[in-house]
């Protein structure tokens, strides 16, 4: 049973309705005629209202994202996990097999304060500000393409592949002033580099090792990068979707959460034992490793648990810096972003 009569007094709002979804061109607009009068028919326009109002909601806010929006999102992001960040590369790189990550903690706080932990943070955020604007940028205009727009899974796995490999290689000298600053927290006092922030040790690099010093580990930021990107971005997209297409989800923060979580924990896997290289290979002193072979080998020393060493606070740290980046990013586009249609 259905209402087949209204008062008047809501004739106006359902024209509102009706003059909305001529806007939207919307099929069988043109067979609805409103008229005035106490008591009209306007059951179809009921049944209409019900089945448009979803498509209008939905055009109204679907946005896209500006391509430094993912930039800025990890820059944020990067801030706020910075001290789980310190502490994954310290436990990375230390060598004691008995070592908590508590007890590394409280070392650090015990002998530089409470301050220590953000040690380094300054190239943090400029390793984000170089190499996630790029890895997004590429990703998102890619997905906006033409291309990208029915390129499926696949393609967004090869926009996403591309996007890492530069931007891991523009990163990289960023990324490496960020592990030295973080690790000079366990060095005696006497051997600490002490670079003032991120810049001055970029500068400090040059004059001292060479310009070359500062892509140290390029090669292996870039495939860490380029399965991060894939991890990161694809499969939150591909979450995302997933959740959509179950009927339960809609696109509020809940959903950004979840497929982020899911993003996160799939890109800590897939690149943890390529970022264990790449911070002993940035860490390491020049000549102190002759080869990629001599790196393997010194992680090897722990056996093939070596590789997936700090693997726990890696996704302590990388889940909520993934959960954080997504949310971030979401909210930028959501307020700040492009009006896909109106």
């Amino acid at each position: 049973m259905y209402i087949k009569c209204i008062p008047g007094s809501l004739v106006g709002s359902l024209i509102d309705v009706f003059v909305a979804c001529r806007s939207l061109s919307v099929d069988h607009c043109a067979t609805i005629t409103p008229t005035d009068g106490g008591c009209t028919d306007y059951s179809v326009l009921i049944r209409f209202h019900l089945q448009i109002q979803p498509q209008m909601e939905s055009k109204r806010l679907e946005k896209t994202s500006r391509w430094y929006f993912g930039g800025l999102a990890s820059a944020g992001a990067a801030y706020c996990t910075h001290p789980l960040d310190l502490l994954k590369v310290l436990y990375q790189t230390d060598i004691r097999t008995n070592l908590s990550m508590v007890q590394l903690s409280r070392e650090i706080i015990r002998d530089d304060g409470v301050t220590a932990l953000y040690n380094g943070v300054t190239a943090a955020v400029l390793r984000q500000l170089t190499y996630s604007t790029t890895r997004f940028a590429i990703y998102e205009i890619g997905k906006q393409s033409e291309y990208g727009k029915d390129s499926g899974f696949l393609g967004r796995i090869m926009m996403a592949a591309i996007g890492g490999t530069v931007g891991g290689f523009v990163g990289s000298p960023a990324d490496l002033i960020n592990v030295r600053m973080q690790n000079d927290v366990k060095l005696p006092p006497e051997k600490r580099r002490n670079y003032k922030n991120a810049l001055d040790g970029i500068v400090r690099v040059w004059r001292e090792e060479g310009f070359r010093r500062l892509f140290a580990g390029a090669s292996s930021a870039t495939a860490r990068s380029v399965f991060m990107t894939i991890g990161q971005l694809t499969f939150y997209d591909q979450a995302k979707y997933t959740l959509f297409e179950t009927g339960h989800f809609t696109d509020n923060i809940g959903t950004h959460f979840l497929a982020s979580v899911i993003a996160g924990g799939i890109a800590t896997t897939m690149t943890q034992p390529i970022d264990v290289v790449k911070t002993v290979m940035m860490n390491a002193k020049p000549g102190e490793f002759s080869s990629i072979g001599a790196i393997l080998r010194h992680i090897s020393r722990l056996g093939p648990v070596g590789f997936f060493k700090g693997f726990v606070p890696r996704f302590i740290r990388l889940g909520p810096h993934t959960v954080l980046t997504f949310i971030f990013l979401e909210q930028l586009r959501i307020n700040f972003g492009v009006l896909k249609a109106q």
